[in-house]
């Protein structure tokens, strides 16, 4: 058996009807996964369910709405999940906000807390939410989509920034919590990607030239490029990893 068989898993992962999510959920169903698609609309999860099921038999993939912001709408996600396919084996907190592009003393009050509530708080309590089932069996994984802004100053996503250095922190405080319990706790940050969520960053044409000039892989990344890494940490590949941060950003770090 393979060490990134995911037969028999099931995984949850937020914004999945687009970009990383998407991808990184057909990479766990191509390995045997089942996968419940969540994203704010119940009709775009619904369409990527019904893709993957397509694509890999009815029955390995299922849409349920929710918005991170609602707290309620969260603990659904994690009820029909369990519903449908018994357990939660691996959680992925992919969804994020960030509404504010410019330097850190324009933004207003309420983009700072969205951003903080959304990209912080959410993911709290979602692995709130699984975590007594994962303790319970002494196995699980929780992946944090977090980002390299987190690593490193800027003046464009300050708030974004502080948000995804305090995602790396929640996995390390976490995983001291929940090693014992044999649950691990990562994140994964990538450099730019090719998202709709991060269209802001790569759709002027010079900015991507300076970034492609400066990044060591001279491109940004394609969302297909993380989703190795999604599976990686759900599986037994990763069994004695946890509280780490993967870095993919094709170079930009170094």
């Amino acid at each position: 058996m393979s060490l990134f068989d995911l037969t028999g898993k099931v995984v949850v992962i937020t914004g999945s009807t687009r970009g990383i999510g998407k991808a990184s959920a057909i990479a766990c169903a191509e390995q045997g996964a089942k996968v419940v698609i969540s994203s704010r609309k119940q009709d775009a999860c619904d369409a990527v369910a019904a893709e993957i099921n397509a694509q890999f038999g009815d029955g390995t993939a299922m849409g349920v709405a929710a918005n991170i912001s609602d707290k309620a709408g969260l603990q659904n996600l994690v009820d029909q999940a369990r519903a449908a396919f018994g357990q939660i084996d691996c959680l992925v907190c992919n969804a994020a906000s960030n509404p504010y592009y410019g330097p850190q003393e324009g933004i207003a009050d309420e983009q700072f807390r969205k951003i903080l509530d959304n990209n912080i708080l959410s993911n709290h309590w979602l692995i709130s939410m699984v975590i007594d089932e994962m303790r319970e069996r002494k196995d699980g994984s929780i992946v944090i989509v977090s980002s390299i802004g987190g690593l490193r100053g800027t003046p464009i996503i300050g708030a974004y920034a502080i948000s995804k250095a305090a995602d790396m922190q929640l996995a390390r405080n976490l995983a001291h919590e929940y090693g014992k319990h044999g649950v691990r706790v990562n994140c994964i940050a990538p450099g730019l990607i090719k998202t709709d969520f991060a269209k802001a960053l790569w759709e002027d044409e010079k900015a991507v030239a300076e970034r492609n000039r400066s990044t060591p892989m001279r491109r940004i990344g394609e969302p297909e490029e993380i989703a190795g890494a999604v599976v990686y940490l759900a599986s037994k590949a990763s069994a004695f990893m946890t509280g780490q941060v993967m870095v993919i950003d094709g170079g930009v770090t170094i």
